[in-house]
């Protein structure tokens, strides 16, 4: 995919017709039923890199349903560069986020295990090989951070979202450490990448993110009455974990230096804490 610059973007935010919120709605609509029928007939016979194909062209085709443009920066993937053992960490806005990276290179992601009994989309998101964590319990890391080690031993490659949860895009919250652990054991290559969907005056666009109580359907209606919605991939250089110093192989310290990266490329810094038992003179 070429690599756009936000500057060629300069139309202002415009509501989509009623006629053209339909008309998008029966692509998506018709692109994930065929998508089940894929998933289902295909997919667990599939060869390795016949299913990354397959992935990236679903995820390419239902982001031009929703009419989606991908802005991607910095240290894209190339074919050429026939990535393997490499965990992709970012920061997390929207369901759309997963479309998006698996435009440009098909991963394996790690999601919470509610998706899996979503319709449809945990389905799909089964079928695409996704590891699920049970965020709820705590054990649950250890066996996750084994099954994500196998994986990258593997030669597969990871996406994750260390926040744990989506946000509006005006934040991030901080990185839980954990899964870092399986990139450290396997010394793959980590790949930071930063997130955002902007306005076109540079903003964040808040009614393109799927966090607090937005439902998906809401998310789905938000997305569908923009004309022109932008996320935008910036991908940070590699960290190449074989090569890192002993004492830069912590975990929490590595974490939070992919955390730094991608809090710089957004510029969105730590919100100091106050405590609110303090008043003011």
């Amino acid at each position: 995919m070429q690599s756009l610059n936000i500057n060629d973007i300069n139309t202002d935010l415009i509501l989509t017709g009623k006629i053209t919120r339909y008309f998008r709605i029966g692509r998506v609509a018709s692109h994930t039923l065929a998508g089940v029928i894929i998933a289902s007939t295909i997919l667990p016979l599939a060869s390795k890199p016949l299913k990354r194909c397959i992935i990236k062209w679903w995820s390419t085709r239902l982001l031009a349903a929703f009419n989606i443009r991908v802005i991607s920066h910095g240290h894209i993937p190339q074919a050429k560069d026939r990535l393997k053992t490499t965990m992709f960490v970012a920061n997390h806005i929207s369901w759309t986020d997963v479309h998006a990276l698996n435009s440009l290179i098909a991963l394996r992601f790690v999601a919470k295990s509610e998706i899996r009994s979503w319709p449809v989309i945990g389905f799909l998101t089964y079928k695409a090989n996704a590891l699920f964590i049970d965020r709820a319990k705590r054990q649950d890391a250890g066996r996750i951070v084994n099954t994500a080690a196998h994986s990258l031993k593997s030669g597969d490659n990871l996406c994750f979202f260390p926040e744990g949860t989506t946000t509006d895009g005006t934040e991030i919250k901080r990185f839980k450490s954990s899964l870092i652990q399986a990139a450290i054991e396997t010394n793959a290559t980590i790949r930071p990448v930063a997130i955002r969907y902007p306005m076109p005056n540079g903003s964040a666009n808040i009614r393109l993110a799927y966090a607090g109580e937005t439902t998906m359907l809401e998310s789905m209606r938000q997305i569908l009455s923009q004309k022109n919605p932008v996320v935008e991939l910036f991908f940070l250089a590699p960290i190449i974990v074989e090569e890192l110093a002993e004492q830069d192989k912590d975990r929490r310290s590595l974490t939070h230096s992919v955390e730094y990266l991608i809090r710089h490329t957004l510029d969105l810094h730590f919100q100091p804490i106050i405590d609110s038992t303090v008043k003011a003179n």
